[in-house]
Order: C-alpha cells, then sequence, then structure tokens
C-alpha cells in the first residue's frame, strides 16, 4: 500500500488531517465537483500554501463545503457497497 508523508511544516494543515484519505480520493475530482475549482486549487488548499507561495487556508464556509462533500462521497460509496450482492 502506498502512504504519503507529511513534510514537518505540513503537520498542522488540512492535508494533515486528512492524510488517511490521500491516496484514496481523486481531490481533483472532488474540487471540481464540489467546488466548481481547479484541483489545483485544492491541492494549495490542503498544502495551505497559495500558487503564490503565500499561507493560505480554508475559510469557514469551505471547511463545512469540504465536510459535506466527504460526507456526500462516503454515501455515494455505502451505497454502492450496498449494491454489491
Amino acid at each position: 500500500m502506498a502512504t504519503m508523508t507529511l513534510k514537518k511544516t505540513q503537520t498542522d494543515t488540512m492535508k494533515a488531517l486528512l492524510e488517511d484519505l490521500l491516496i484514496s480520493i481523486s481531490w481533483s475530482d472532488l474540487s471540481k465537483r464540489y467546488f466548481g475549482k481547479s484541483g489545483s486549487w485544492l491541492y494549495h488548499k490542503l498544502d495551505g500554501i497559495d500558487g503564490n507561495k503565500k499561507p493560505t487556508e480554508f475559510s469557514e464556509e469551505e471547511k463545512f463545503q469540504l465536510k459535506g462533500a466527504l460526507v456526500d462521497l462516503s454515501d455515494r460509496i455505502r451505497h454502492a457497497a450496498d449494491t454489491i450482492q
């Protein structure tokens, strides 16, 4: 199983909180589907550094939206699993 290692400077980012899921989710698809933004936008947000190397973070609204996206994705996965006989 592949694993991702976080740099010391990334331990307090959203990416660190979601470390267990990082390689299991298409973050680019999630970004487009739930935020209407590019994959790079979400990757920068997860890293806590924008495209200009300046600190960035999720707004409270974006955190709520990300939480909802992950819950919706988990519901979709559960539904798919339940259809397997």
